[in-house]
């Protein structure tokens, strides 16, 4: 079991951080108030989950403006789609491993 928590990305184990990912892979791109709205999330805790996925390379920013509003979309990068991957698979062998251990232990 050491092993395979050891395979998760440190990057994922905040809440609001694996929900922008999963919220950007399934609907490609999203912007700023929409994922605060679907994460229920204060302006300055999602900018900063939302940097520390940026400085990672996980996701890329898009700044334009809509009217004469500015407008902030986000999307996952290839190497984001690939990391979040990886640790989905990882805590999905833990879980597979606990289940079966639990199975053993129920017998």
């Amino acid at each position: 079991m050491k092993g395979l928590i050891t395979r998760l990305n440190k990057i994922f184990d905040n809440r609001l951080r694996l929900g922008i990912m999963s919220i950007l892979l399934v609907d490609d791109e999203a912007d700023f108030n929409r994922l605060k709205e679907m994460l229920d999330a204060t302006d300055g805790n999602l900018a900063s989950h939302l940097r520390s996925l940026e400085k990672e390379g996980y996701i890329e920013v898009h700044k334009q403006f809509v009217g004469r509003k500015p407008n902030t979309t986000y999307e996952v990068t290839p190497s984001g789609r690939k990391a979040f991957s990886e640790h989905l698979d990882a805590l999905e062998k833990i879980l597979n491993t606990s289940r079966q251990e639990l199975s053993f232990d129920d017998e």
